[in-house]
């Protein structure tokens, strides 16, 4: 059962990363000079 746990908890520290890099392209978007 551990296990398993561990298993959904790295996938949603592997989700939140991958938000959290959408999230800052966004805050950027209209930066001048900006490129992904």
């Amino acid at each position: 059962m551990l296990r398993s746990l561990f298993i959904a908890a790295t996938g949603m520290e592997a989700q939140k990363l991958n938000i959290d890099v959408i999230a800052n392209n966004l805050a950027n978007t209209n930066t001048a000079g900006y490129k992904k």
